[in-house]
Protein backbone atom coordinates (compact mmCIF):
# COMPACT_ATOMS: atom_id res chain seq x y z
CA UNK A 1 0.00 0.00 0.00
CA UNK A 2 2.27 3.01 -1.35
CA UNK A 3 1.27 6.19 0.37
CA UNK A 4 3.40 8.43 -2.51
CA UNK A 5 -0.49 9.18 -4.18
CA UNK A 6 -0.40 13.64 -4.23
CA UNK A 7 -3.46 13.54 -4.58
CA UNK A 8 -4.31 11.55 -1.87
CA UNK A 9 -2.54 13.97 0.65
CA UNK A 10 -3.27 17.08 -0.98
CA UNK A 11 -5.29 19.52 1.79
CA UNK A 12 -9.35 19.94 0.69
CA UNK A 13 -11.15 21.31 3.42
CA UNK A 14 -12.39 20.06 6.88
CA UNK A 15 -15.72 18.79 8.06
CA UNK A 16 -16.52 17.64 11.74
CA UNK A 17 -19.18 14.69 12.04
CA UNK A 18 -19.81 13.87 15.41
CA UNK A 19 -16.27 14.57 17.36
CA UNK A 20 -13.73 13.67 14.36
CA UNK A 21 -12.44 15.96 12.09
CA UNK A 22 -13.11 14.60 8.12
CA UNK A 23 -10.70 15.62 5.46
CA UNK A 24 -12.61 16.23 2.38
CA UNK A 25 -11.41 16.34 -1.16
CA UNK A 26 -11.57 19.91 -2.52
CA UNK A 27 -14.36 18.98 -5.57
CA UNK A 28 -16.57 17.81 -2.77
CA UNK A 29 -18.89 20.36 -1.40
CA UNK A 30 -19.45 21.20 1.98
CA UNK A 31 -21.82 18.75 3.38
CA UNK A 32 -25.19 19.97 4.26
CA UNK A 33 -26.41 19.74 8.07
CA UNK A 34 -29.69 17.87 6.79
CA UNK A 35 -29.10 15.52 4.10
CA UNK A 36 -31.34 13.35 2.61
CA UNK A 37 -30.78 10.41 0.43
CA UNK A 38 -27.69 9.56 -1.60
CA UNK A 39 -25.19 12.35 -2.35
CA UNK A 40 -23.10 12.46 -5.69
CA UNK A 41 -19.91 10.02 -5.55
CA UNK A 42 -17.52 12.26 -7.10
CA UNK A 43 -14.65 9.77 -6.44
CA UNK A 44 -12.83 7.23 -3.75
CA UNK A 45 -12.19 9.94 -1.50
CA UNK A 46 -15.98 10.91 -1.19
CA UNK A 47 -17.64 11.00 1.88
CA UNK A 48 -21.54 10.43 2.05
CA UNK A 49 -22.44 12.78 4.88
CA UNK A 50 -26.43 11.01 4.55
CA UNK A 51 -24.49 8.17 6.17
CA UNK A 52 -23.58 9.77 9.41
CA UNK A 53 -26.46 8.88 11.35
CA UNK A 54 -25.42 5.56 10.36
CA UNK A 55 -22.17 6.19 11.75
CA UNK A 56 -23.34 7.47 15.11
CA UNK A 57 -25.89 4.37 15.60
CA UNK A 58 -22.78 2.58 14.96
CA UNK A 59 -20.49 3.83 17.45
CA UNK A 60 -22.93 3.76 20.05
CA UNK A 61 -23.57 0.11 19.80
CA UNK A 62 -20.27 -0.49 19.74
CA UNK A 63 -19.88 1.50 23.00
CA UNK A 64 -22.77 -0.25 24.36
CA UNK A 65 -21.41 -3.22 23.47
CA UNK A 66 -18.15 -2.71 25.06
CA UNK A 67 -19.81 -1.11 28.57
CA UNK A 68 -22.68 -4.02 29.09
CA UNK A 69 -20.32 -6.73 27.95
CA UNK A 70 -23.27 -8.52 26.10
CA UNK A 71 -20.82 -9.49 23.28
CA UNK A 72 -17.48 -10.46 24.82
CA UNK A 73 -16.91 -10.75 28.83
CA UNK A 74 -15.53 -8.14 30.77
CA UNK A 75 -12.05 -7.43 30.38
CA UNK A 76 -11.59 -9.37 26.84
CA UNK A 77 -10.64 -7.77 24.05
CA UNK A 78 -13.15 -7.00 20.83
CA UNK A 79 -12.05 -7.53 17.56
CA UNK A 80 -13.62 -5.01 15.16
CA UNK A 81 -13.96 -4.72 11.07
CA UNK A 82 -14.74 -2.21 9.04
CA UNK A 83 -14.46 -4.69 5.83
CA UNK A 84 -15.55 -1.76 3.06
CA UNK A 85 -13.87 0.99 4.91
CA UNK A 86 -13.24 3.41 2.04
CA UNK A 87 -11.89 6.70 3.59
CA UNK A 88 -12.31 5.13 7.10
CA UNK A 89 -14.71 7.87 9.30
CA UNK A 90 -16.42 4.85 10.69
CA UNK A 91 -13.36 3.34 12.16
CA UNK A 92 -12.08 6.84 12.94
CA UNK A 93 -14.92 7.86 14.97
CA UNK A 94 -15.09 4.29 17.18
CA UNK A 95 -11.74 5.22 18.14
CA UNK A 96 -12.02 8.76 18.58
CA UNK A 97 -15.33 9.00 20.04
CA UNK A 98 -16.24 5.68 21.97
CA UNK A 99 -15.23 6.43 25.79
CA UNK A 100 -12.26 6.10 26.98
CA UNK A 101 -12.92 3.86 29.79
CA UNK A 102 -13.10 0.77 27.26
CA UNK A 103 -10.95 2.14 24.13
CA UNK A 104 -7.98 -0.33 25.38
CA UNK A 105 -10.26 -3.33 24.49
CA UNK A 106 -11.08 -2.46 21.31
CA UNK A 107 -9.07 -3.43 18.54
CA UNK A 108 -10.11 -2.12 15.17
CA UNK A 109 -9.23 -3.39 11.33
CA UNK A 110 -9.98 -1.26 8.66
CA UNK A 111 -10.28 -2.63 5.38
CA UNK A 112 -10.47 -1.17 1.86
CA UNK A 113 -9.23 -2.40 -1.76
CA UNK A 114 -9.17 1.21 -3.13
CA UNK A 115 -5.70 2.17 -2.62
CA UNK A 116 -6.75 5.76 -2.66
CA UNK A 117 -9.26 5.49 0.12
CA UNK A 118 -6.72 3.88 1.97
CA UNK A 119 -4.10 6.37 1.72
CA UNK A 120 -6.46 9.53 2.30
CA UNK A 121 -7.74 7.50 5.31
CA UNK A 122 -3.98 6.94 6.91
CA UNK A 123 -3.13 10.71 6.11
CA UNK A 124 -6.55 11.96 7.91
CA UNK A 125 -5.53 9.71 11.02
CA UNK A 126 -2.05 11.10 10.72
CA UNK A 127 -2.60 14.63 10.45
CA UNK A 128 -5.80 14.36 12.79
CA UNK A 129 -4.78 11.38 15.18
CA UNK A 130 -7.53 10.19 18.17
CA UNK A 131 -7.95 12.32 21.51
CA UNK A 132 -7.44 9.34 23.37
CA UNK A 133 -4.00 7.22 22.34
CA UNK A 134 -4.56 3.52 22.03
CA UNK A 135 -1.57 1.80 21.30
CA UNK A 136 -2.20 -1.84 20.05
CA UNK A 137 0.85 -4.89 18.67
CA UNK A 138 -0.50 -6.64 16.18
CA UNK A 139 -2.64 -10.07 17.37
CA UNK A 140 -0.31 -12.41 14.82
CA UNK A 141 -1.89 -15.38 16.76
CA UNK A 142 -5.45 -14.26 15.58
CA UNK A 143 -4.34 -14.66 11.60
CA UNK A 144 -4.48 -17.78 10.09
CA UNK A 145 -1.23 -16.14 8.25
CA UNK A 146 0.82 -12.64 8.56
CA UNK A 147 -1.60 -10.52 7.64
CA UNK A 148 -0.23 -7.24 5.16
CA UNK A 149 -0.92 -3.77 6.65
CA UNK A 150 0.33 -0.65 8.68
CA UNK A 151 -0.55 -0.03 12.41
CA UNK A 152 -1.49 3.62 12.55
CA UNK A 153 -2.48 5.10 15.75
CA UNK A 154 -4.65 2.28 16.79
CA UNK A 155 -5.93 1.27 13.19
CA UNK A 156 -4.51 -1.81 11.41
CA UNK A 157 -5.15 -0.86 8.30
CA UNK A 158 -5.21 -3.57 5.25
CA UNK A 159 -5.80 -3.35 1.44
CA UNK A 160 -7.66 -6.85 0.48
CA UNK A 161 -10.57 -7.75 -1.44
CA UNK A 162 -13.34 -7.75 1.63
CA UNK A 163 -13.87 -11.23 0.96
CA UNK A 164 -10.43 -12.01 1.57
CA UNK A 165 -10.45 -9.72 4.30
CA UNK A 166 -13.06 -10.88 6.44
CA UNK A 167 -11.70 -14.78 6.14
CA UNK A 168 -8.15 -13.11 7.78
CA UNK A 169 -9.62 -13.73 11.69
CA UNK A 170 -12.33 -14.04 13.93
CA UNK A 171 -13.60 -10.56 14.33
CA UNK A 172 -16.54 -10.23 17.28
CA UNK A 173 -17.78 -7.25 15.33
CA UNK A 174 -18.36 -6.98 11.35
CA UNK A 175 -19.65 -3.70 9.55
CA UNK A 176 -20.50 -4.12 5.86
CA UNK A 177 -21.05 -1.24 4.20
CA UNK A 178 -21.25 -1.66 -0.08
CA UNK A 179 -21.54 0.47 -2.37
CA UNK A 180 -25.37 -1.34 -3.17
CA UNK A 181 -26.54 -4.81 -2.27
CA UNK A 182 -24.26 -7.03 0.53
CA UNK A 183 -25.18 -10.01 -1.37
CA UNK A 184 -21.50 -10.93 -2.58
CA UNK A 185 -20.20 -10.17 1.11
CA UNK A 186 -22.62 -12.16 3.09
CA UNK A 187 -21.05 -15.51 2.78
CA UNK A 188 -17.94 -14.50 3.90
CA UNK A 189 -18.82 -11.76 6.35
CA UNK A 190 -20.78 -14.74 8.68
CA UNK A 191 -17.77 -16.90 8.45
CA UNK A 192 -15.71 -14.50 9.29
CA UNK A 193 -17.88 -14.01 12.85
CA UNK A 194 -16.24 -15.76 16.02
CA UNK A 195 -19.10 -18.03 17.70
CA UNK A 196 -20.74 -15.19 19.11
CA UNK A 197 -20.52 -12.60 16.80
CA UNK A 198 -22.06 -8.95 15.36
CA UNK A 199 -22.86 -7.93 12.50
CA UNK A 200 -23.89 -4.73 10.79
CA UNK A 201 -25.16 -4.86 7.53
CA UNK A 202 -25.91 -1.81 4.58
CA UNK A 203 -28.05 -1.76 1.55
CA UNK A 204 -28.31 1.32 -0.52
CA UNK A 205 -30.13 -0.91 -3.47
CA UNK A 206 -33.52 -0.10 -2.10
CA UNK A 207 -35.47 -0.09 -5.56
CA UNK A 208 -35.05 -3.92 -4.98
CA UNK A 209 -35.14 -4.00 -1.20
CA UNK A 210 -38.94 -2.56 -1.58
CA UNK A 211 -40.08 -4.24 -4.66
CA UNK A 212 -39.95 -1.51 -6.95
CA UNK A 213 -37.46 -3.29 -8.85
CA UNK A 214 -39.03 -6.39 -9.12
CA UNK A 215 -36.35 -8.06 -10.87
CA UNK A 216 -33.68 -7.15 -8.80
CA UNK A 217 -35.49 -8.01 -5.87
CA UNK A 218 -35.84 -11.51 -6.74
CA UNK A 219 -32.73 -11.88 -8.65
CA UNK A 220 -30.43 -10.69 -5.28
CA UNK A 221 -32.94 -11.43 -2.42
CA UNK A 222 -35.63 -14.48 -3.79
CA UNK A 223 -38.49 -11.91 -2.70
CA UNK A 224 -42.04 -10.90 -4.40
CA UNK A 225 -42.54 -6.91 -3.03
CA UNK A 226 -45.52 -4.87 -3.11
CA UNK A 227 -44.69 -0.96 -3.27
CA UNK A 228 -47.34 0.65 -1.06
CA UNK A 229 -47.18 1.76 2.73
CA UNK A 230 -45.33 -0.91 4.11
CA UNK A 231 -42.44 -1.14 1.35
CA UNK A 232 -39.82 0.06 3.97
CA UNK A 233 -40.78 -2.18 6.69
CA UNK A 234 -40.59 -4.73 4.06
CA UNK A 235 -37.57 -4.03 2.79
CA UNK A 236 -36.13 -4.43 6.39
CA UNK A 237 -37.20 -7.68 6.78
CA UNK A 238 -36.06 -8.97 3.43
CA UNK A 239 -32.71 -7.90 3.93
CA UNK A 240 -33.50 -9.47 7.51
CA UNK A 241 -34.10 -12.66 5.41
CA UNK A 242 -31.55 -12.78 3.85
CA UNK A 243 -28.72 -12.25 6.49
CA UNK A 244 -30.79 -15.43 8.71
CA UNK A 245 -31.26 -17.73 6.04
CA UNK A 246 -27.45 -16.98 5.36
CA UNK A 247 -26.04 -17.29 8.44
CA UNK A 248 -28.82 -20.98 9.11
CA UNK A 249 -26.36 -22.35 6.14
CA UNK A 250 -23.56 -21.88 8.05
CA UNK A 251 -24.95 -23.40 11.36
CA UNK A 252 -25.87 -19.70 12.85
CA UNK A 253 -28.84 -18.00 14.16
CA UNK A 254 -29.01 -14.26 14.40
CA UNK A 255 -30.32 -12.23 17.16
CA UNK A 256 -31.90 -8.58 15.77
CA UNK A 257 -31.02 -5.51 17.59
CA UNK A 258 -31.38 -2.68 15.40
CA UNK A 259 -32.92 -2.94 11.93
CA UNK A 260 -34.11 0.72 10.22
CA UNK A 261 -35.15 2.13 6.38
CA UNK A 262 -32.78 5.38 6.55
CA UNK A 263 -33.66 7.57 3.96
CA UNK A 264 -31.92 6.06 0.61
CA UNK A 265 -30.31 2.66 2.64
CA UNK A 266 -31.25 -0.16 4.80
CA UNK A 267 -28.99 -0.47 8.00
CA UNK A 268 -29.76 -3.70 10.15
CA UNK A 269 -27.79 -4.65 13.19
CA UNK A 270 -27.76 -8.30 14.28
CA UNK A 271 -26.03 -10.64 16.90
CA UNK A 272 -24.40 -14.05 15.29
CA UNK A 273 -24.88 -16.99 17.64
CA UNK A 274 -23.29 -20.30 16.62
CA UNK A 275 -26.21 -22.84 17.31
CA UNK A 276 -26.78 -25.44 15.14
CA UNK A 277 -30.44 -26.65 16.29
CA UNK A 278 -31.46 -22.83 16.32
CA UNK A 279 -30.79 -22.25 12.74
CA UNK A 280 -32.40 -24.94 12.38
CA UNK A 281 -35.67 -23.57 12.85
CA UNK A 282 -34.51 -20.29 11.36
CA UNK A 283 -37.76 -20.96 8.71
CA UNK A 284 -40.06 -20.49 11.75
CA UNK A 285 -39.02 -16.18 11.49
CA UNK A 286 -39.59 -16.01 7.50
CA UNK A 287 -43.40 -15.61 6.04
CA UNK A 288 -45.05 -12.81 4.30
CA UNK A 289 -47.24 -10.01 4.76
CA UNK A 290 -50.53 -10.14 3.01
CA UNK A 291 -52.06 -7.29 2.63
CA UNK A 292 -56.02 -6.77 3.53
CA UNK A 293 -58.70 -4.78 2.72
CA UNK A 294 -58.52 -1.16 3.87
CA UNK A 295 -54.73 -1.04 4.43
CA UNK A 296 -54.90 -3.87 7.11
CA UNK A 297 -52.46 -6.89 6.91
CA UNK A 298 -50.99 -9.55 8.53
CA UNK A 299 -48.40 -11.64 8.91
CA UNK A 300 -48.10 -16.02 7.34
CA UNK A 301 -45.72 -18.38 7.45
CA UNK A 302 -47.17 -20.34 4.33
CA UNK A 303 -49.14 -18.25 2.30
CA UNK A 304 -51.98 -19.50 -0.48
CA UNK A 305 -51.87 -18.95 -4.17
CA UNK A 306 -54.30 -16.57 -3.68
CA UNK A 307 -52.32 -14.36 -0.44
CA UNK A 308 -48.56 -14.63 -2.53
CA UNK A 309 -50.99 -12.41 -5.12
CA UNK A 310 -51.27 -9.55 -2.60
CA UNK A 311 -48.46 -10.39 -0.57
CA UNK A 312 -44.79 -9.58 -0.31
CA UNK A 313 -41.77 -12.34 0.77
CA UNK A 314 -40.65 -14.47 1.66
CA UNK A 315 -38.95 -12.23 4.66
CA UNK A 316 -38.62 -11.83 8.60
CA UNK A 317 -41.36 -12.13 10.51
CA UNK A 318 -39.97 -11.86 13.81
CA UNK A 319 -38.65 -9.15 15.98
CA UNK A 320 -36.82 -6.13 14.83
CA UNK A 321 -34.72 -4.60 17.75
CA UNK A 322 -33.60 -5.74 21.20
CA UNK A 323 -35.56 -3.74 24.28
CA UNK A 324 -32.29 -2.97 26.20
CA UNK A 325 -29.47 -2.33 23.83
CA UNK A 326 -31.64 0.13 21.87
CA UNK A 327 -33.90 1.16 24.96
CA UNK A 328 -30.15 3.23 25.37
CA UNK A 329 -29.76 4.53 22.47
CA UNK A 330 -31.21 7.97 23.61
CA UNK A 331 -30.80 11.48 22.55
CA UNK A 332 -28.78 11.94 25.73
CA UNK A 333 -26.45 9.12 25.37
CA UNK A 334 -25.80 10.13 21.44
CA UNK A 335 -24.68 14.12 22.47
CA UNK A 336 -22.54 12.41 25.32
CA UNK A 337 -20.68 10.25 23.23
CA UNK A 338 -20.60 12.27 19.52
CA UNK A 339 -20.64 16.00 20.69
CA UNK A 340 -17.64 17.39 21.33
CA UNK A 341 -16.58 19.79 24.15
CA UNK A 342 -15.23 23.51 23.85
CA UNK A 343 -12.12 22.08 24.58
CA UNK A 344 -12.15 20.07 21.82
CA UNK A 345 -14.08 22.24 19.21
CA UNK A 346 -11.58 24.97 19.60
CA UNK A 347 -8.40 21.97 18.83
CA UNK A 348 -10.65 21.29 15.66
CA UNK A 349 -10.93 25.28 14.60
CA UNK A 350 -7.27 25.44 15.62
CA UNK A 351 -6.73 22.59 12.70
CA UNK A 352 -8.61 24.70 10.35
CA UNK A 353 -11.72 23.82 10.58
CA UNK A 354 -14.58 26.64 9.98
CA UNK A 355 -17.42 26.09 12.71
CA UNK A 356 -19.57 28.65 13.76
CA UNK A 357 -22.69 28.60 17.10
CA UNK A 358 -25.20 28.20 13.61
CA UNK A 359 -23.02 24.88 12.34
CA UNK A 360 -22.92 23.72 16.19
CA UNK A 361 -26.51 23.97 16.70
CA UNK A 362 -27.13 22.13 13.56
CA UNK A 363 -24.63 19.46 14.28
CA UNK A 364 -26.31 18.60 17.69
CA UNK A 365 -29.89 18.87 16.03
CA UNK A 366 -28.32 16.12 13.34
CA UNK A 367 -26.69 14.07 16.87
CA UNK A 368 -30.30 13.78 18.19
CA UNK A 369 -31.73 12.89 14.79
CA UNK A 370 -29.74 9.59 14.54
CA UNK A 371 -31.40 7.99 17.51
CA UNK A 372 -34.67 10.25 17.56
CA UNK A 373 -37.47 7.76 18.35
CA UNK A 374 -34.99 4.60 19.08
CA UNK A 375 -35.33 4.65 22.58
CA UNK A 376 -38.97 5.06 22.89
CA UNK A 377 -40.28 2.28 20.21
CA UNK A 378 -37.35 -0.19 21.59
CA UNK A 379 -39.79 -2.17 23.79
CA UNK A 380 -42.76 -2.52 20.93
CA UNK A 381 -39.91 -3.01 18.29
CA UNK A 382 -38.42 -5.80 20.46
CA UNK A 383 -42.13 -7.97 20.11
CA UNK A 384 -44.99 -8.49 18.10
CA UNK A 385 -46.50 -4.94 16.84
CA UNK A 386 -48.68 -3.44 14.77
CA UNK A 387 -47.24 -0.95 12.22
CA UNK A 388 -49.38 1.77 11.06
CA UNK A 389 -48.98 4.89 8.56
CA UNK A 390 -50.77 8.31 10.74
CA UNK A 391 -52.16 8.93 7.62
CA UNK A 392 -53.84 5.86 6.28
CA UNK A 393 -55.39 5.59 9.53
CA UNK A 394 -57.76 8.52 8.91
CA UNK A 395 -59.41 6.07 5.89
CA UNK A 396 -59.58 3.06 7.62
CA UNK A 397 -61.35 4.96 10.82
CA UNK A 398 -64.36 6.22 8.78
CA UNK A 399 -62.79 10.38 9.84
CA UNK A 400 -61.85 12.97 8.17
CA UNK A 401 -58.27 13.59 9.71
CA UNK A 402 -56.03 11.56 12.09
CA UNK A 403 -55.32 13.06 15.71
CA UNK A 404 -51.99 14.21 16.68
CA UNK A 405 -50.15 11.52 17.18
CA UNK A 406 -48.68 12.08 21.18
CA UNK A 407 -52.74 12.91 21.55
CA UNK A 408 -53.45 9.42 20.27
CA UNK A 409 -50.57 7.42 21.85
CA UNK A 410 -51.92 8.82 25.24
CA UNK A 411 -55.75 7.92 23.99
CA UNK A 412 -54.03 4.12 23.17
CA UNK A 413 -52.36 4.06 26.80
CA UNK A 414 -55.26 5.11 28.47
CA UNK A 415 -56.86 1.18 26.94
CA UNK A 416 -54.02 -0.34 28.87
CA UNK A 417 -51.86 -0.44 25.77
CA UNK A 418 -48.57 1.35 24.23
CA UNK A 419 -47.84 2.92 21.00
CA UNK A 420 -44.79 4.60 19.66
CA UNK A 421 -43.47 6.44 17.28
CA UNK A 422 -40.73 4.78 15.00
CA UNK A 423 -37.53 5.91 13.10
CA UNK A 424 -38.12 6.57 9.47
CA UNK A 425 -38.85 9.71 7.50
CA UNK A 426 -42.59 8.93 7.05
CA UNK A 427 -44.97 9.10 10.18
CA UNK A 428 -45.02 5.35 11.16
CA UNK A 429 -46.18 4.51 14.51
CA UNK A 430 -46.46 1.22 16.26
CA UNK A 431 -48.62 0.08 18.52
CA UNK A 432 -49.43 -3.58 20.58
CA UNK A 433 -53.54 -2.64 20.79
CA UNK A 434 -55.61 -4.35 18.31
CA UNK A 435 -56.65 -2.71 15.01
CA UNK A 436 -60.37 -1.58 16.28
CA UNK A 437 -58.87 -0.39 19.53
CA UNK A 438 -56.96 2.38 18.10
CA UNK A 439 -59.60 3.00 15.44
CA UNK A 440 -62.15 2.92 18.34
CA UNK A 441 -59.62 5.84 19.73
CA UNK A 442 -58.85 8.05 16.49
CA UNK A 443 -63.04 7.88 16.04
CA UNK A 444 -63.75 9.33 19.85
CA UNK A 445 -60.51 12.02 19.29
CA UNK A 446 -61.86 13.08 15.81
CA UNK A 447 -65.69 13.40 17.34
CA UNK A 448 -64.83 15.53 20.16
CA UNK A 449 -62.89 17.98 17.75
Amino acid sequence: MAGGQDEAIRPGHLWLEGKTLVHLREDQQRPTHMPRGPAKRTGPGFLNPAMAPARTRSLMLLADALEHHWLVKPGHDLRALDALCATGVRVRRWRNEIPEAVQHRLRIAANDLDEFALNWLKRSHESFPPHIRVDHALEDDRYERPPQGVMENGLFIMQNDARIALMEAAYQWIDLDPFGSPVNFLDAAIQGLARVGFLEVTATDTAALTGSSASSQQRRYGAKGIVDTYAHDDAVRVLLGLVATTAARHDRVIEPVLALFDGHHVRVSVKVVRSKERASKVMDSMGWRIREPEGRYRFVQHPTPEEVERGSGPLWVGSLWNKDIAGRMTEERALQLCSPSEEELADAIQSGLEWDQDDQEYAQREIRRSVRHIAQAADLMSREHLLLHIDDVPNMAGVPHAPKMDVLFSAIQETGFSAARVPDIDPFFVSDAPLETILDCIRSLVDCD
